[in-house]
C-alpha cells in the first residue's frame, strides 16, 4: 500500500526487489566459512595446492546487484602454479601443460601433457562432497563450476576452479576439458567506480532494471550482458544532484531499448561481442523496452498531475502485481 509513488518505489525496493539484510549478511558468513574450508584442501596428496590471496569472488552477489531471492553465490577458487605449470595459448583455448603431479593424479587428458579441467572439477567435487552442511556437489550446467547445494539455505555456491597467471589473468575451465582467459577483478571494479561516480545509487537502478527483466516480458537478457549495458550507459553520464528511482529506471528502458540493438563489448577486452541475440531478437527486446518506456512517460505524465493513484497503477502495469497498490492517506 502507497499514498505516493515515491513511497511505493521505496517499499518496492526494500520488500520485493533488494535482498534482505538479514539474509545477505548470513550468505558472506556462510561463503567465508566455504572459503576457510576449501583452503584445507590446500597440499593434500591428491589435491593441489590453492593459491588462497588470489581467491576471487565475483558475480552478481560480490557487486551487489543481485535480486531477491538469492539463489546462487560465485566463487573463483585460486590453484597453484607452483612454479612448474605453464600455458599455451591458441586461437580457439588454452592449454595448461600439466606437471608430474597432475599425470599421477590422472589429471592429464588421454594421451597428452595438458591439464584437463574437466577433470580438475571432478576431483574437486569429490572433496567437495566430504564437507559438511551441503546436501550435495554437482557438475555446473555449463561445465565450468562445481556447484555446492546448501542444506539449510536456499541458495548454492557456484565454485570455478582457476590459475591466476604472471600476465595478471585467470585461466578457467571452457567446459570443453581445457581452458579460457578471464578477470572479473575489471567488472567488480568496473561496477563499483561507475556507482561511485553516481553517488552510490546506480546499484537499485541494476537491481530495478533485472526486476522488470525477470519478469519475462520478452526475451530474457542475461544478467551479465544486461549489466554491462547499463554500466556502459552510466559510465558517460554525469553525475546528477538530485536522484529519482523512477525517473532514472524510465530512461535507462529507453537507453536499453536502443543499446540492445547493436553489439556490446567486453569491457574485459577478452570475449569481444557478448550481444549473442540475432538481430529479429535484438528488435523483440528493443520493442518490449521501449513500451515499459512508454508506459514509465505515462506514470510520470500521472505523477506530474498530481494523480498518485494513476501513476501507481500505471507502474504497476510495468513492474507487475507485486509493484504496492495505492491507499488513500
Amino acid at each position: 500500500m502507497a499514498t505516493t509513488v515515491d513511497n511505493a518505489f521505496v517499499e518496492f525496493m526494500k520488500n520485493i526487489v533488494n535482498l534482505n539484510p538479514n539474509i545477505t549478511s548470513t550468505a558472506r558468513k556462510s561463503r567465508d566459512n566455504l572459503i576457510n574450508n576449501i583452503n584445507q584442501f590446500s597440499g593434500n596428496d591428491d589435491f593441489f595446492a590453492v593459491y588462497s590471496e588470489k581467491n576471487l569472488k565475483f558475480g552478481s552477489f560480490a557487486r551487489r546487484t543481485k535480486i531477491r531471492e538469492l539463489d546462487d553465490i560465485d566463487l573463483m577458487l585460486c590453484l597453484s602454479a607452483e612454479g612448474t605449470r605453464t600455458y599455451t595459448e591458441t586461437k580457439d583455448c588454452i592449454y595448461i601443460n600439466g606437471n608430474d603431479d597432475d599425470k599421477s593424479n590422472g589429471l592429464l587428458s588421454s594421451k597428452t601433457i595438458y591439464l584437463n579441467s574437466t577433470k580438475v572439477i571432478n576431483r574437486f567435487l569429490s572433496k567437495l562432497a566430504d564437507l559438511n552442511d551441503y546436501s550435495k556437489a554437482e557438475m555446473h550446467k555449463n561445465q565450468e563450476a562445481a556447484t555446492l547445494k546448501m542444506k539449510s539455505y536456499t541458495w548454492n555456491f557456484d565454485i570455478v576452479p582457476c590459475f591466476y597467471t604472471s600476465d595478471d589473468f585467470y585461466l578457467i575451465p571452457d567446459g570443453s576439458g581445457n581452458w579460457k582467459k578471464t578477470d572479473p577483478r575489471i567488472d567488480n571494479d568496473r561496477a563499483t567506480d561507475i556507482n561511485q561516480k553516481h553517488n552510490g545509487k546506480l546499484l537499485n537502478v541494476i537491481r530495478l532494471i533485472k526486476y522488470w527483466n525477470k519478469r519475462k516480458v520478452t526475451l530474457t537478457i542475461g544478467s551479465y550482458l544486461l549489466e554491462c549495458m547499463i554500466l556502459d550507459i552510466y559510465e558517460s553520464k554525469n553525475t546528477k544532484d538530485h536522484w529519482w528511482i523512477d525517473l532514472e529506471f524510465r530512461d535507462v528502458l529507453y537507453d536499453l531499448s536502443q543499446a540492445i540493438k547493436n553489439d556490446v563489448e567486453d569491457p574485459k577486452g577478452i570475449q569481444g561481442n557478448i550481444n549473442n541475440f540475432s538481430s529479429d531478437d535484438r528488435k523483440k527486446i528493443s520493442e518490449a523496452l521501449y513500451d515499459a518506456y512508454n508506459k514509465a512517460v505515462e506514470a510520470r505524465n500521472y505523477e506530474s498531475d498530481k494523480k498518485q493513484k494513476e501513476a501507481i497503477n500505471k507502474w504497476r502495469e510495468v513492474l507487475g502485481s507485486d509493484f504496492p497498490k495505492y491507499t488513500e492517506s
